[in-house]
């Protein structure tokens, strides 16, 4: 099958990116169908796997994504045979029970990413689990593929962990990511003032047009008093982050007495310098998010079916530019989703 391999660890991954044309196609298992790609989509996660990630015995050339749509083009074992010709939208996280010591209630939840742990969605053809996935019907297969992941993860962000209220303020850092966008799209829906930061004048201005009420130029140094003043000096309820190190302590500073910050990455760095002090004295949140489940999904996605909210794509690549894709990722210059198309 045609694929979009990343054939070496290295940085940067563009370079190591390659199309081609005689990749296996996989095999669907027991509760998997194997999906014809109609689109798929590149996040963060496509670069970390490239660069290569601790603990992860990736073998190479892999073919990464995790997001797509497409067309059941087979079933495994007991699936029913009504799902061949859905076109369908992929859930990537498959989400189980934490394992670890018998004798112990599970803490937590243990996830396997498509795109990540198993090859993923920039090929011709992807396999999945069933329960992992949404029938779309006619819905624009690319659109829904910018949709996805990051409005799952920022709806898990705001709704799940955040619990965010109408009419509180939220602050989301690194305007012109995916998720960063997803989020500023399903705050202003939820009915929150946003209050957005870039390194970037122009995407400040885009996001201005999407709506934020707000706008904070990141130039390095410490913007939150600019955020503070922005809010009559109270601070902000809600953080949504995916920066990490580099914001942290601004983020932090810029939150209202019992404020909540999320995270659901760190591209800039994972060992930020906090303040311990101003969390406890402001009884302050600080929450991990990662991912969603599938009630989540269908929850964010009818906002999608609705046209309540809508992604932001920056740009579409056919499947035989796909080094094209990861470099503009790469690059840091979009503005929105970048994905594949590959009808």
């Amino acid at each position: 099958m045609k694929a979009i391999e990343v054939l070496r660890v290295g940085t940067p991954v563009a370079a190591n990116v390659q199309y081609t044309v005689d990749r296996d196609t996989p095999k669907p298992g027991p509760g998997q169908v194997l999906v014809r790609t109609e689109a798929s989509a590149l996040n963060q996660l496509d670069l970390w796997v490239g660069r290569g990630l601790p603990g992860l015995d990736t073998k190479f050339p892999t073919v990464t994504g995790s997001d797509g749509a497409g067309v059941v083009h087979a079933l495994g074992e007991g699936v029913d045979a009504a799902w061949i010709g859905r076109r369908v939208l992929l859930n990537a996280a498959l989400i189980r029970p934490e394992t670890g010591h018998p004798d112990r209630i599970p803490a937590g939840e243990d996830i396997h990413m498509i795109g990540e742990h198993s090859p993923g969605t920039m090929a011709e053809f992807f396999t999945a689990p069933v329960t992992n996935l949404l029938d779309i019907g006619t819905l624009d297969p690319v659109q829904a593929t910018a949709f996805g992941l990051t409005h799952l993860t920022a709806w898990r962000m705001l709704v799940t962990r955040a619990r965010v209220q109408p009419g509180q303020t939220v602050l989301i850092t690194g305007i012109g990511g995916g998720v960063a966008l997803a989020a500023l799209g399903l705050a202003r829906h939820l009915g929150c003032p946003t209050i957005v930061t870039s390194r970037h004048a122009s995407k400040l201005d885009r996001a201005k047009a999407l709506g934020a009420t707000h706008t904070v130029l990141d130039d390095g140094t410490d913007w939150s008093k600019v955020v503070r003043a922005a809010t009559g000096k109270r601070g902000v309820d809600v953080v949504i982050d995916s920066i990490g190190k580099g914001v942290h302590m601004a983020c932090i500073k810029s939150l209202a007495r019992g404020g909540c910050f999320v995270t659901c990455g760190c591209t800039a760095g994972f060992d930020a310098t906090t303040d311990l002090a101003r969390i406890f004295w402001n009884q302050l949140s600080i929450l991990g998010s990662t991912m969603g489940t599938m009630d989540e999904f269908r929850a964010v996605f009818s906002l999608f079916r609705s046209g309540a909210v809508k992604p932001v794509v920056d740009s579409v690549v056919p499947a035989q530019q796909g080094a094209k894709a990861y470099q503009r990722l790469e690059s840091g210059e979009q503005f929105g989703k970048v994905v594949v198309d590959w009808r």
